[in-house]
């Protein structure tokens, strides 16, 4: 009987290669704990020679970060969503967008994002900062309100608070089960639609008061009975 014969892998050029390698790191790290997954594993996931994997990514830690970045900076949505309509049809969208790229490694987004990944590393922290940032700017842009009030460092604060918002709601989706996909998208968007839409122009009015109104602490504007 004749020794079997070990399938032959498939060649790929090296941009198509480096993406199955990092599919499949993307893959693993979401399905266990950063520390239990090895280059080894992922080199046989990936049916390539490990020293390959170093010669493309280095190091396990240098794969990972490739892998955060990945699932923190998503490119895509001037692409993918039109920039028109109303304010709650630009938010859904987005939001419907973002859940959908979120959903094809929802594990991997929760474990980058938790306390199921690498840890306190400096330059995982420093990744999920400069997301942050990216996002803020892209949503404030994506809205309609770049010149209005994007260079307002408080409004960029606020929308980085609304990550963590975020965050917090994927992980209830995706690992807890303890709100459905419609529960995320509706939590999501009516945050987002009250934050332009209530929020800001309280901001941009105690940063330009009526003459005689007073800034003391306090001194926003008062909201009539309807509005409490």
């Amino acid at each position: 009987m004749s020794p079997a014969v070990a399938p032959r892998r498939k060649r790929l050029e090296p941009d198509a290669r480096r993406e199955q390698i990092l599919e499949c790191a993307t893959r693993l790290f979401g399905e266990r704990p950063y520390a239990e997954v090895s280059t080894t594993d992922i080199a046989r996931e990936a049916g390539v020679a490990r020293g390959l994997l170093n010669h493309y990514f280095g190091q396990k830690r240098d794969l990972y970060l490739k892998v955060v970045k990945r699932m923190l900076l998503m490119p895509g949505l001037d692409e993918s969503v039109p920039m028109t309509g109303t304010l709650r049809q630009r938010v859904e969208r987005s939001v419907e967008w973002y859940l959908d790229t979120v959903a094809t490694h929802g594990k991997t987004y929760v474990a980058v994002t938790g306390a199921g990944g690498i840890g306190a590393d400096p330059e995982v922290e420093r990744i999920i900062s400069e997301a942050d940032d990216v996002a803020a700017s892209k949503t404030l842009e994506f809205l309609g309100l770049k010149v209005e009030v994007g260079s307002d460092a408080r409004q960029r604060a606020m929308m980085r608070s609304y990550g963590g918002l975020v965050k917090a709601t994927i992980r209830e989706w995706i690992r807890g089960g303890t709100l459905s996909r419609e529960d995320a998208h509706l939590l999501l968007s009516e945050a987002l639609i009250t934050i332009v839409r209530d929020v800001f122009p309280q901001l941009h009015h105690d940063a330009h008061p009526e003459p005689g109104e007073s800034q003391g602490p306090g001194s926003g504007r008062k909201r009539g009975k309807d509005e409490r």
